[in-house]
This record gives C-alpha cells, structure tokens and sequence, in this order.
C-alpha cells in the first residue's frame, strides 16, 4: 500500500518524520507531499519552542522541532500513485485525487496544526476525529492523554503521536470499534501562545519546587472489610469505613491485589522508595482484623515493578506485575507463598504495555493493557490479547489498539462478575493519571469484537479523602482501594 501524507511545507517538523516512519513499519510505502498551505506559522512561534526546549526538553528533542527536508529523505520521493492520503492541512481535498481513501485528522473538529495548538491552548488535549473525506465519515475518535506532554511543544507532539496510533489502526482496514467519546468543541479567544508558554515556564518551575518540598506522587491503600459486594453494589465508596495502609517512610504504596493462598490472605502492592525511585512488589499478611506482621518484598527486578495482578490457574497461583519500563509482559509462578516467585514465561515484549489484567471468557483468556505508542501518554490506548492457555500464545486482538481514550482505557483492577455481566474498574485520567475510577460493563468481548460502557465515575470523597483514586480489588470479605495525597518532605505531617 502507498500511503502519501500531507504535510505543511512551512512547518516540517520532528513529529512528521516519527509518524512517516511509524506508518511505514506497518509495511507501507510512505512518502511527504510538502504542501504551499499560503500561511506560515504564527509569529514568534518557533522561538517559543526553542525557548520550551532550552527549559524543558533540554535532554531530547520534541517533536515539535523544525527539521531540514534532508533528515526525512527517504520519505520525499513520490512512490507512485496514493493508495491512501492523509492529510495533515487545512487544504481542501482536490476533486481530482483518484486515492481510495482520503484520511484528514480533525481537532476539535478543526484540521491542521493550528487547530491542534488552538486545543492544546485551551489547557487540555483535543478529541481527534479521523475523517475519510472520500464519504465523509469519522471513521475512528480518541482523547488522549496528557501526562507526558510538557509545554505547549510537548503537548503538540503528545497530539500528533495520537494521531498517528488513529491512523495506523484504520491503515489496516479492520472495521474500527464505535466511540462513546463526546465530540469537541472549538475555542476562539483563547489567549496567545507567548502567554501559554511562560505560564507553562513558570508552571515548570513551581512543580520543581513542589518535588523539592514534597514526595511526588504519594500513593497511599486503603482498605474494608464488608460482608456484602462493596463498591460493586453501590456505586460509591460508601458503606463501612475505609482504613489506610501505615506505609513506611520516604515510601509509598500504590496498586493493592488481595489473595488468599492455602488458608492465609495477603495484600500485594507495588513499594516504591523515593530516594531510590524504582518500585518493587511487596506484601502484607491480613487476619480478621487487618494487617498484621510486618510488610515484607516478595519480588524485586533490576527494573521498575508495580501493579502485581495475581490470578489462579491449573491449581498454581501466578502474577503478572507491570514491567513496561522493560518492555515485556512476564508471568512468574508462586513457588513458596507469598514471597518466593520465579520468572516463568515472557508472554508479550517488543513494546510498552502497562497493568496487564487477565480474564477468562468463554473458552479463551483474555489480556487488556495500556500500551503506548512513541510519545503519546501512557494511559489512554487500551490494547487486548487473547490465548488458549494463561502462558501463552498471546495473539492480538482483530481491533488492537481497542480505543484511544483517556477515561476508558487503562485497567484499574481486576475483572469482576456480577449477575451474568463482566465489569472491569478502569482508570478515568480525564483530569490528570489516576484521578478517578470508572466503572465499565463490559458488552462484548471475543477475538474480532469488544465494546464497554462506563456506567459510573467515582472519585475522592469524604469516605477516602484525597486528590485521586486509581485502582480497586477485591477477595473475600477484603476491599482494598488506594489513592494519593500530599506529603511534605520536612515533616511527617500529610495534607489531604
């Protein structure tokens, strides 16, 4: 397939030549049309990246950065004639064009690079339709995330990384999963881009001096013991009061997973020790009235673990803890509960997948993900495998990436099955990671379909004060949750 993109001859930047490169691995011809759009950027700009770049991208390059049409050579020779375009203008598509499909991503329902920096002026992340101008249907929407994007430059390139996973998906022509995503709406008066960028300078600088007074993030668990369904029946966090998890200092723990394993019960989660700022996955024996002993490391690795899922199998007990930092998905078998694990298969690697979440359904199993794509967010692209056999094969699902959207994608627990219906909690970073919760009903899922709706969003309340809520568990009669809060360096006392 020859795939011809678009793109502003006045504006050839860095995150072109990742998206020519990223569609092209999918076995396309690729090759960059540089378009006369007859506007040049606005005044100023460049220089405001340059300056974004000398303070907050000092050790890399943002794709926001112009580059030389040499440095992409290989994609500025035509290939012949355009299987499909994709558009990154404002130009009106030629009545003449004979392509079969004519892709234009819009933002906030507006095309090209200045509406995707009118969104991101606004302060958050444009919802990006992909439109076939050939019928003029949105073929596929996502709202990405923002947790990586910093600056105004960082925020472009977040956009553009998002745009490139949209169009990837429809290259491959697989009819795409329907959104429940609200479309945007465009802003005017939004204020200039200098204000924006010396807000974000100094935004920048008064994080710094929060990181400097503060341990960030402060994970924290919470937990309950209640005799009926939980959170799963009300909806809420209501009901029996929440108690926190003592956690030790310069510490936090984050991603609690209950299990109970030859008559004892034990709370896995991911400990993280600020000064040294790799997680590890420890654990806390409950009896029945709460933790009792002291928190002991069951698993370490050279690289950064948290989120220790755990799931029983053919009589064993297994975890898979996220090592996205090492770029695999591995599964290691319990040899002595609770703190002697061995590493067993590697069942996904090459990519980035983060809180990989195991269910049986049917007759297959079934792995959802965060995955992440070059330098979009981490928390917005929901990605499924399905095997016969928890070790694998892993095969990827007919519509991976399932969704790009913020407030569905990443898993926040395990699955939960309730009167015939599988829900899953999955993570609602709408207002930053690990805001909020949703809690989401699954409608369908098989190795070619799957859609979900979120019937509720809970955040922080009273019952469990605090700035966010990121994951929730269950085994038995013990619920456990957790949540962030701030916490001084300089004293023991935290602030809610």
């Amino acid at each position: 397939m020859i795939v011809e993109l678009r793109c502003d001859a006045a504006r050839p930047r860095t995150w072109i030549a990742s998206a020519a490169a990223s569609i092209a691995s999918g076995h396309s011809e690729v090759f960059v049309n540089w378009v006369d759009t007859g506007k040049l950027p606005p005044a100023g700009l460049d220089g405001l990246f340059k300056l974004e770049h000398l303070f907050l991208h000092r050790d890399r390059t943002s794709g926001a950065a112009m580059l030389e049409r040499e440095q992409i050579a290989q994609f500025t020779s035509s290939k012949g004639s355009a299987d499909v375009v994709i558009d990154f203008t404002d130009v009106p598509r030629a009545e003449t064009c004979n392509a079969r499909s004519y892709l234009r991503p819009l933002y906030n329902g507006l095309a090209g690079e200045d509406a995707a920096l009118t969104a991101a002026l606004t302060g958050d992340m444009p919802v990006i339709d992909i439109v076939n101008e050939i019928d003029g249907r949105i073929v596929d929407r996502g709202h990405p995330s923002s947790e990586v994007a910093v600056g105004l430059s960082g925020s472009l390139e977040t956009i553009m990384a998002r745009t490139t996973t949209l169009l990837n998906a429809n290259l491959l022509g697989n009819g795409r999963v329907p959104s429940n995503i609200q479309p945007g709406s465009s802003r005017a008066d939004i204020g200039s881009a200098r204000a924006y960028v010396f807000a974000g300078l100094a935004h920048a600088i008064l994080k710094r001096i929060y990181h400097l007074c503060c341990y960030a993030p402060q994970w924290h668990v919470g937990w309950r013991f209640t005799d009926d369904a939980g959170v799963w029946r009300t909806m809420d966090l209501s009901g029996p009061n929440w108690q926190r998890l003592p956690d030790r200092a310069g510490c936090f723990y984050a991603d609690p997973f209950p299990m109970t394993w030859h008559g004892r019960t034990f709370v896995f989660f991911e400990e993280l020790e600020h000064r040294v700022g790799k997680g590890v996955i420890s654990a806390i024996e409950f009896n029945d009235a709460g933790p009792t002993g002291q928190v002991r490391r069951v698993l370490e690795e050279p690289w950064h673990l948290s989120y220790p899922f755990l799931i029983e199998d053919k009589g064993e007990l297994w975890m898979i803890p996220e090592s996205s930092t090492n770029n695999d998905v591995c599964l290691y078998r319990c040899v002595e509960f609770p703190d002697k694990w061995e590493r067993y298969a590697t069942l996904l690697s090459g990519f980035e997948l983060a809180d990989a979440t195991v269910t049986r359904h049917g007759e297959l199993y079934y792995l959802f993900g965060a995955i992440r794509h070059g330098s979009g967010g981490y928390s917005d692209t929901l990605a499924i495998y399905y095997a016969d056999q928890l070790t694998g094969p892993w095969q990827p699902h007919e519509k991976n990436p399932i969704i790009v959207d913020r407030a569905n994608a990443r898993p926040g627990g395990n699955f939960v099955r309730r009167d015939g219906r599988l829900w899953r909690p999955v993570q609602d970073c709408s207002h930053g990671y690990g805001a909020a919760l949703g809690l989401a009903e699954v409608i369908e899922l098989s190795p070619c379909n799957f859609n979900q709706v979120t019937r509720r969003i809970i955040g922080p309340t009273v019952a469990w004060p605090g700035r966010k809520l990121h994951t929730l568990n269950r085994h038995g009669r013990l619920e456990v949750i957790d949540g962030s809060r701030i916490q001084p360096k300089v004293t023991s006392l935290s602030f809610r």
